[in-house]
């Protein structure tokens, strides 16, 4: 489609949306829908809008941040072996497409010339949002040659715009809020069996733990919990968590007794020649058990005398084993603190790398951003500590070399006190049958 054609028809939509904007907002008023909220406001006016400023501005900011090429640079032969380059006089922006409206903005595809790769894209992005006058752009390459631009108009973290409806619920997966492409914030243990959250006091940690719980509460999921200030956060779910240490003796106790689970499951898949426990028929599969560790700093820090140092080092050794060993057999870590760092222990460094998933709320300094972020993107850090006073549940979320800003729900007390009101499902302790003995050459069916 020629872009002078695109341009007419964004134009005509702007202008019936603006004529008819007295039209139509009433109506929407009337039937208790505020326009802000609803997709005709944003469909009739904001994408005409931005889309022409995209069309509009794409040839210069594409010649001002090195995105343009010359198929046919000039140049002059000056002598015989001395070619003078000059500038190009005729930049060619890369191609684009018609921007395709999306619940919070707009996505595009550019299709990239010979020789470029993405990341002057990558770099170009802020260059985007102020010359589009957008919330946010960021820049995304699924294929060889092309990459897709995507476009947020507004900030859903601060409530604006529609969003996507959650997805129907799955075993260890759970709606903790909302990411800032509009889409739901999902914590799915199955794709990434642990966590790591970090962020200051007052920064949103225990409410994205709140949501979490309230997200796998109905499903049959054993809940463990370790809160070592005295259970003043986890043990508003009490009656929920099939188990609770409040201090670290109870701690190595409740670890010890989840290694030995883990030692079980391991002889219980072995006997039937399995890998994992999601290999196993249903009626031999234990339940999922996700172990949740608030202030991962009350384990690790000593009084300086003998028995506090064992049971520290304990905690990291049992802590670093579930990490390592659980993902297979239906045992998740959800660790939360405001420094996890190599200042805490030894073996913290080795439990932070097991942690596939990344969440960093508000922080007071660098380093406890890239203790978290540091591994992923740098973009993201840097992110991370843009994080105000005011945006509190508002994190970077980072798994799989990508990442996002994304706002939990927030949990009354009321809320979590109802989840304390649910009963736990079975004791997930040796609940499972004895392995199986087979003979030699047999086979489990």
């Amino acid at each position: 489609m020629p872009a002078s054609l695109v341009v007419w028809i964004l134009s005509a939509l702007l202008l019936v949306g603006v004529l008819t904007q007295k039209w139509w907002e009433p109506k929407l008023e009337a039937r208790g829908v505020r326009p802000r909220q609803w997709p005709v406001r944003w469909w009739l006016v904001g994408y005409p809008s931005a889309a022409l400023r995209i069309a509009s501005t794409w040839r210069r900011l594409a010649y001002l941040n090195g995105l343009s090429v010359s198929l046919s640079p000039t140049s002059r032969v000056v002598g015989r072996d001395l070619v003078v380059q000059g500038q190009a006089l005729k930049p060619k922006p890369p191609r684009m497409s018609v921007p395709v409206p999306t619940a919070t903005g707009l996505r595009l595809r550019v299709l990239l010339h010979p020789g470029q790769t993405p990341g002057p894209y990558f770099a170009a992005a802020r260059a985007m949002e102020h010359a589009w006058r957008v919330h946010r752009v960021w820049v995304t390459s699924p294929r060889r040659g092309l990459v897709v631009i995507h476009v947020t108009a507004v900030d859903p973290l601060a409530g604006h715009g529609p969003f996507a409806r959650p997805p129907a619920p799955v075993l260890l997966s759970a709606d903790v809020g909302r990411s800032e492409d509009g889409e739901p914030w999902l914590i799915d243990l199955r794709k990434v069996p642990h966590w790591l959250v970090t962020g200051a006091t007052q920064s949103g940690k225990s409410s994205l733990l709140a949501a979490l719980v309230l997200g796998l509460a109905p499903q049959r999921v054993a809940l463990v919990g370790v809160d070592c200030k005295g259970g003043m956060e986890l043990g508003l779910f009490a009656g929920r968590l099939s188990a609770l240490a409040t201090n670290r003796t109870e701690a190595v106790g409740l670890l010890t007794r989840v290694v030995d689970e883990i030692t079980h499951r391991m002889g219980h898949c072995r006997s039937w020649g399995k890998r994992s426990v999601w290999e196993l028929p249903d009626d031999q599969r234990p339940v999922p058990v996700v172990v949740i560790v608030d202030e991962l700093a009350e384990l690790y820090l000593t009084d300086g005398s003998r028995e506090s140092r064992d049971e520290a080092e304990q905690c990291a050794t049992l802590l670093l084993r579930i990490a390592q060993l659980g993902a297979a057999l239906g045992v998740h870590l959800v660790i939360a603190g405001q420094r996890v760092g190599s200042d805490l222990g030894p073996r913290v460094t080795a439990l932070r790398a097991q942690l596939g998933g990344r969440v960093a709320h508000r922080v007071h300094d660098e380093a406890s951003a890239e203790m978290t972020l540091g591994d992923v993107n740098p973009d993201a850090v840097i992110t991370a500590q843009a994080i105000t006073e005011d945006e509190q549940g508002v994190a970077v979320v980072a798994m799989g070399g990508r990442w996002i800003r994304a706002r939990s729900h927030q949990i009354s007390t009321a809320d979590a006190a109802a989840i304390g009101r649910t009963g736990p499902p079975v004791n997930p302790f040796m609940t499972m049958p004895d392995p199986v003995t087979f003979e030699k050459g047999e086979v489990a069916a």
